[in-house]
């Protein structure tokens, strides 16, 4: 009988971390803050070449693969992109976005921006 209790208890132990790491990923998947862009030639954090022109980002903790829907929260413009790389590094930003997935955003000239992203 307590080999039936510790069971069911690891049981549940197991689920309540998976709640909370899926609530933990969803929230990081649905939040606004500050973004950047960058335009390198060197490899990304997933092995794949850095390409300027793509619509793709940087975010600390999401898979590499995510599409996100990032909005603009000055002009209402949003673009679809894939995360493909690790950062940014700088405190109080919330992703890097490519310079093609900033182009359409339109914040090149300013290099930041308010925008809200969520998954797709």
């Amino acid at each position: 009988m307590k080999k039936t209790n510790q069971t069911a208890l690891v049981a549940v132990t197991i689920a309540a971390g998976l709640m909370a790491g899926a609530s933990s990923a969803s929230s990081a998947a649905a939040q606004c803050g500050r973004a950047s862009w960058y335009a390198l030639h060197s490899r990304t954090a997933s092995g794949e070449r850095m390409n300027p022109s793509a619509l793709t980002a940087a975010h600390r903790t999401l898979p590499f693969g995510t599409k996100l829907r990032v909005t603009n929260k000055d002009n209402g413009r949003s673009v679809v992109v894939r995360i493909n790389d690790r950062g940014p590094f700088v405190k109080g930003r919330v992703l890097d976005l490519s310079r093609g997935a900033a182009g359409q955003l339109g914040f090149i000239g300013s290099g930041h921006t308010a925008v809200c992203m969520a998954r797709v």
